[in-house]
């Protein structure tokens, strides 16, 4: 049937989410009984991504990821023995039923290449911020969204990939834009504004440093409000030896900003 109708389990889909709306089947049960005939066909996880996609569209992703935990389902049980549950999720962007599945990697903490790593898919899948949220809900505990690597990270894939890679480089505004509100989210203080300044300032030296484009990150970075003038402020005054690498470079492309951004304020205190 699969090889004759090819969206065979988005329409089985489409028949069976109903079931799961205020009223209906138990999800562990209802989920259980369509997965059995399925698991050794490897296609059991096929339908319940389709099914959990539509159910999304009535019901939030974390009241589906509430649904899924409470009747205490597991990927693992429904996937290929060698499959990787993390991957498998995060690629059918159902995240958000990570629970108690992820608590291992809770605990142990991922590197920055594994954290960058995740992160850059994510983004280059053109992801939504809800879709990120959950994958970092799910997979990183308090302690590690509030560090530094995960900050530095977090800004370092979010400005790749507004880069434009035309001769010379810009950026697109649109993508900060995008992302301002995931940006703002783990920007809570000045100190976290600093390390995404420290972040994309060795961004720079990984890319030789071209001509203008910090600038341009600095004035959308402003004008979409995601860093502060104190911020960057202290960034300019920064004296921290772990973060000279291509400082005096860095500093001399953005002079025109800090000029510009001092008489601004002068004029904001005459008024």
């Amino acid at each position: 049937m699969a090889i004759d109708i090819p969206h065979i389990w988005l329409y089985l889909a489409e028949l069976i989410t109903p079931m799961l709306h205020e009223g209906g089947i138990p999800m562990g049960e209802l989920f259980r009984e369509v997965a059995k005939p399925l698991i050794p066909l490897e296609k059991a996880g096929v339908l319940l991504v389709q099914i959990l996609t539509l159910l999304c569209k009535g019901m939030s992703h974390k009241k589906a990821g509430a649904m899924w935990r409470e009747a205490g389902l597991k990927w693992k049980d429904y996937l290929p023995e060698d499959e990787d549950v993390n991957k498998f999720v995060t690629e059918k962007n159902v995240e958000f039923t990570l629970g108690e599945e992820s608590e291992k990697s809770k605990k142990c903490e991922m590197s920055s290449s594994e954290l960058t790593q995740h992160l850059e898919r994510l983004i280059q899948d053109q992801a939504d911020n809800q879709r990120i949220f959950d994958w970092i809900e799910a997979n990183l505990d308090e302690k590690q969204t509030s560090s530094n690597l995960f900050v530095r990270a977090l800004m370092t894939c979010i400005c790749q990939s507004a880069i434009i890679c035309e001769n010379p480089y810009k950026v697109n505004a649109d993508v900060i834009k995008q992302r301002s509100k995931l940006l703002l989210k783990f920007l809570k203080d000045e100190q976290k504004e600093l390390q995404a300044l420290y972040a994309l300032q060795a961004l720079m030296v990984q890319m030789e440093q071209p001509a203008n484009l910090l600038r341009m990150f600095f004035d959308t970075l402003y004008d979409e409000d995601v860093i502060k003038e104190e911020a960057f402020y202290k960034w300019e005054s920064s004296k921290d030896p772990s973060e000279q690498l291509g400082k005096g470079v860095a500093l001399k492309s953005v002079t025109a900003f800090f000029t510009w951004l001092r008489e601004a304020e002068d004029e904001s205190d005459n008024s």
